[in-house]
């Protein structure tokens, strides 16, 4: 594998993941801070729907940097069915968040092409006012 391009964003409220500092995002780019970060899975053999471990609160943003995507599934999430790719660092591989692939109601249709950051993996780069 080839040496990893980080991009540096420019501004003073950047949002980095918690792992490497790579930078993700910033300020300007939110477009809610009311999410909950929690899901749910089908089980295909068990018929059961239960809870994936997330870590609490998390941030809906328009365009992040520095990551890659996994593959796209369907997701059960607090607002119903959605396609959604895992998000990871493209420096250290840490788990950041998801992108909304596709929303299945009318109401959720905001969401897509948006990117959810977890709260407890990332961390405020350059604050200064």
């Amino acid at each position: 594998m080839g040496r990893v391009l980080r991009t540096y964003l420019p501004g003073n409220r950047i949002y980095a993941c918690s792992n490497c500092r790579a930078h993700l995002t910033n300020y300007d780019d939110i477009v809610s801070k009311s999410f909950q970060a929690c899901c749910l899975h089908f089980h295909p053999r068990s018929k059961l729907i239960c809870e994936q471990g997330r870590t609490g609160r998390a941030y809906l943003f328009n365009s992040v940097v520095n990551v890659s995507l996994g593959p796209t599934e369907e997701r059960i999430l607090n607002t119903g069915l959605h396609k959604v790719s895992d998000l990871y660092c493209n420096c250290c591989d840490f788990y950041l968040g998801w992108r909304y692939e596709e929303a299945f109601e009318q109401s959720q249709k905001y969401k897509e092409n948006k990117v959810v950051l977890e709260k407890a993996r990332m961390t405020r780069e350059e604050w200064s006012m």
